[in-house]
């Protein structure tokens, strides 16, 4: 019998339920909470994910002992494969010999929940930013809007940076390229062309044009597939940087979402190089208190320029022409906006509480929530729900605020989930061939 101390490890591939550690919890082993979008299981210690090493128990072999007085003529042992003669006492009584124990399975570590509550405030902030459109003339929802397009998509764009680390070590993770993004894709796009039919809009359909919210699948996979380049980079955030001032040169189109896997790849190379102690340091009080004031400070500024800022750089997509301005002020303007949504980002990681809550579980399934607020935004926007005029104040933005909170919460239940995974999680098995085992 082979020693299990020098035995091959047993490596079974976890689901996402079973995931646990995080940020909040940094230890010699922490995989990272999965789900199929923006949180990938990822080991920042080197095991791949989807196949971390557990314990296996042990296999209980039943021990048979031989019949009483059945030996052979020359008065010898009979002597059988892989069955152990009992040992004998002093008074020649046959002893049992004890049957091997079933080795104790560890508990399962539980999932950590720090991301989990990330992701559900971000989620929350897409549908009412949305919603938001059509309200825009008054001030103080435009200042809400400002508010949030500061940080919520790029803080998104970070998290989905360092939960893709790992990306590439995992079979399972490289199928999820079609899984969850490619397929979805095809689906969401022709989806919402029918439904902008059904309002009374015109029939539309470019698939490498994406439509209003689905640009984010798209942009994801092509960071994703640029994910080995940055990590054979030395210095990948200043590289970044650089690609994403000088990118404001050029007219990127919209096609493949080009303009905005441009406009906000620093914060994907950040999150890539990000490491566990990074999020623990944002965990300390002082840090937290300068937190609270960044983020009183922007909302205070953005309140006060709702009234002449254009929104178009908040989109990180636009380029120096289309915004009218001249090459040097460009540059400030997107090195400016890059320190403002970087702190805000780290802010708000901060400032989200790192225990469980009762949006934790909400935040496992924000995949849901972003492809499908689309369809009652457009809607109550056709059907001019969003636009009455008490809307447009301050009591608007409260009322609008509070029924997307409340749709993304509808959205994020695990009903929800049953009731779409089918179509927003296919699972393509028969589309891959199965690794060889070597």
């Amino acid at each position: 019998m082979s020693d299990t101390r020098f035995s091959p490890s047993v490596t079974t591939p976890r689901t996402p339920e079973e995931d646990a550690g995080g940020p909040a919890q940094t230890g010699a082993r922490w995989p990272l909470p999965e789900e199929a979008f923006w949180s990938e299981a990822a080991d920042p210690h080197g095991v791949a994910p989807g196949e971390l090493t557990e314990p296996q128990p042990a296999v209980k072999v039943p021990v048979k002992a031989p019949a009483k007085g059945a030996v052979k003529d020359d008065a010898r042992p009979a002597v059988t494969e892989k069955r152990p003669q009992p040992r004998t006492t002093t008074d020649d009584r046959p002893q049992q010999q004890p049957e091997p124990k079933l080795e104790a399975e560890p508990p399962r570590r539980k999932r950590d929940p720090f991301l989990d509550n990330v992701k559900f405030v971000l989620i929350a902030l897409v549908p009412i930013g949305h919603a938001l459109v059509p309200t825009l003339a008054a001030d103080s929802n435009r200042a809400l809007y400002i508010f949030i397009y500061t940080f919520h998509m790029p803080l998104f764009v970070l998290i989905s940076g360092y939960l893709s680390r790992n990306f590439w070590n995992s079979n399972a993770k490289t199928n999820k390229l079609v899984d969850t993004f490619l397929i979805p894709y095809v689906i969401v796009e022709v989806g919402y062309a029918i439904l902008r039919v059904s309002v009374g809009q015109k029939w539309s359909l470019t698939i490498i044009d994406p439509a209003w919210l689905n640009w984010y699948l798209l942009a994801l996979l092509f960071w994703r597939l640029s994910t080995p380049v940055w990590k054979r980079m030395k210095f990948p955030v200043p590289v970044a940087i650089a690609i994403y001032l000088f990118a404001g040169f050029s007219q990127i189109s919209g096609d493949f979402s080009m303009d905005r896997f441009f406009g906000l790849v620093p914060f994907f190379v950040i999150g890539l190089v990000m490491q566990p102690e990074h999020f623990e340091m944002l965990n300390r009080r002082w840090i937290k208190i300068l937190a609270a004031l960044t983020v009183l400070g922007a909302a205070a500024v953005a309140i006060y320029i709702a009234p002449k800022a254009p929104l178009d750089p908040f989109y990180f997509k636009a380029s120096y022409q289309d915004l009218h301005l001249s090459w040097y002020m460009g540059l400030a303007l997107r090195a400016g906006l890059l320190v403002c949504s970087l702190a805000m980002c780290f802010a708000v990681l901060a400032l989200v509480p790192r225990g469980e809550t009762w949006f934790s579980d909400l935040g496992t399934r924000t995949l849901y929530c972003y492809l499908l607020h689309g369809i009652p935004v457009l809607i109550a926007k056709e059907m001019g729900w969003l636009d009455f005029p008490w809307l447009f104040g301050p009591l608007g933005a409260l009322a609008i605020a509070s029924s997307c909170f409340a749709l993304a919460i509808v959205l994020c239940l695990p009903e929800t989930r049953t009731l779409f995974k089918w179509v927003l999680e296919p699972r393509l098995t028969w589309l891959y061939r199965r690794p060889s085992r070597s």
